[in-house]
C-alpha cells in the first residue's frame, strides 16, 4: 500500500494540481483585494455611498435580505471583470493577443469535409493493396491496370 501512495503522489498531476491550488488561493486574495480596496469605494464614491447591505423584503414574519444578493451580485461581478482585465493585461505583456476567429460552417460542407476524407482514406487503402508496378488509381478510386506492351498512336 506504501508503494501506491508513493506512485500515486510522485506523478506529475498530483503536483500540478497542488502548485495550481496554492497559487489559486494567493490569487483570489489579489482579486478580493482588488474588488474590496479598489473597485467598492470607486463605486460608492460614484453613487453616493448605497449599501445595499440594509435592502430586506418583509412579507409578514418572513425577511427576504435582497440587499444581500444584490451586494454579492456585484461583488461576483467585479471579481468576473477584474480577472477579465488581469488575463487581458497578462496576454498583453505576454505580446500574444490574438483574435481567434469563429468560421461557421454549414452543414454540407460538413459533409463534403467527411466526404473528401473518406475518398482519400480509401485511396490510400487501394493504394496499398496494388501489387504490379503498372496498376494505377482513377479519381473514383478505381483500380485499373495499364498495359506496358501498348503502343501509342
Amino acid at each position: 500500500m506504501w508503494s501506491e501512495f508513493k506512485q500515486f503522489i510522485s506523478r506529475g498531476n498530483v503536483f500540478d494540481l497542488a502548485i495550481a491550488v496554492i497559487i489559486g488561493s494567493a490569487f483570489s486574495k489579489i482579486v478580493e483585494s482588488i474588488v474590496q480596496d479598489l473597485m467598492m469605494p470607486t463605486i460608492g464614491i460614484l453613487f453616493g455611498g448605497i449599501n445595499f447591505e440594509g435592502l430586506e423584503l418583509r412579507i409578514g414574519a418572513e425577511v427576504i435580505e435582497v440587499g444581500k444578493f444584490l451586494g454579492a451580485l456585484v461583488d461576483f461581478l467585479l471579481v468576473a471583470m477584474s480577472i477579465f482585465l488581469m488575463i487581458k493585461v497578462v496576454n498583453h505583456l505576454k505580446g500574444g493577443e490574438q483574435r481567434y476567429k469563429v468560421r461557421q460552417t454549414t452543414n454540407l460542407e460538413v459533409l463534403q469535409e467527411i466526404r473528401d476524407i473518406l475518398i482519400d482514406d480509401n485511396r490510400n487503402r487501394l493504394k496499398q493493396t496494388i501489387s504490379k508496378p503498372g496498376d494505377q488509381l482513377t479519381k473514383s478510386g478505381m483500380k485499373i491496370q495499364m498495359r506496358a506492351d501498348r503502343k501509342p498512336k
